[in-house]
């Protein structure tokens, strides 16, 4: 049995004054979450701020984002090294925002899943499809193509050691939200694709949705088969708001 997990992405956001008062509203509500997982995504600068908050919390966190790069001459990159001092369980790789804003193609992605890996660092492995590539009646290509890439390098077995977040692109920081039957069934196709090569992978991966999850629609969207948890974005900025996301997951 797959256990639920929510993570919450709160990208280029936050203060260590607003990070101290969610990061305390959130701590407060965990007694009613019963079953699901929880993780936080924060900015790189406030990982440590993050790490003293945490530490003997039942919240776990993570980075948004790594070098595929071990170490060396890379300005303002950080890696999964350094990622691991702070006691991180996650990091976040290939987000729409990195494939799109930053150039990030499926071979990088690959290479920052293999990376985070190797470094002990459970990826929450990113994938999804443009407005375009859906109208186009694409969108099992896309995911199919992205999904590949980092088998191709890593091996199926891979995947058992990480998280796949499903995010249609169209539908992130947008208020649209894929309806539960629209991302079920790319649920299903991801849990599909990776069943071909391995039904006990496919089985045991946690499957997240990620676009625009939040108090009002979580419920439904949990109810799928094959959505086990969220990446949350906006909601994970409210306490209260997130708190509901990961009573729902559970």
């Amino acid at each position: 049995m797959r256990r639920p997990l929510v993570a919450g992405n709160w990208k280029m956001n936050g203060s260590k004054e607003s990070i101290k008062a969610l990061l305390d509203g959130i701590k407060a509500g965990m007694g009613d979450v019963k079953e699901a997982e929880v993780a936080v995504c924060v900015p790189a600068i406030y990982i440590a701020e993050v790490e003293s908050q945490l530490t003997g919390s039942p919240i776990m966190w993570g980075a948004q984002n790594l070098s595929n790069e071990a170490s060396g001459a890379f300005t303002g990159e950080i890696s999964a090294a350094m990622i691991n001092d702070f006691n991180c369980a996650y990091v976040a790789v290939g987000h729409s925002e990195r494939r799109t804003l930053f150039g990030e193609d499926d071979a990088m992605v690959a290479k920052k899943f293999a990376a985070a890996r190797a470094s002990g660092l459970k990826p929450i492995f990113c994938i999804g499809e443009t407005l375009e590539e859906r109208e186009q009646g694409i969108t099992n290509d896309v995911v199919a193509r992205q999904i590949d890439a980092v088998v191709e390098l890593e091996g199926i077995e891979a995947l058992a050691d990480s998280v796949v977040a499903y995010e249609p692109v169209w539908a992130i920081g947008t208020g649209k939200t894929a309806s539960p039957e629209q991302a079920q069934e790319v649920h299903a196709f991801i849990r599909q694709r990776i069943a071909e090569k391995s039904a006990d992978v496919a089985e045991k991966v946690q499957i997240l949705y990620g676009g625009s999850m939040n108090a009002g629609n979580a419920a439904e969207l949990l109810s799928m088969a094959d959505i086990d948890g969220g990446l949350i974005g906006g909601a994970s900025l409210k306490a209260e708001d997130f708190l509901t996301i990961c009573r729902a997951a559970g």
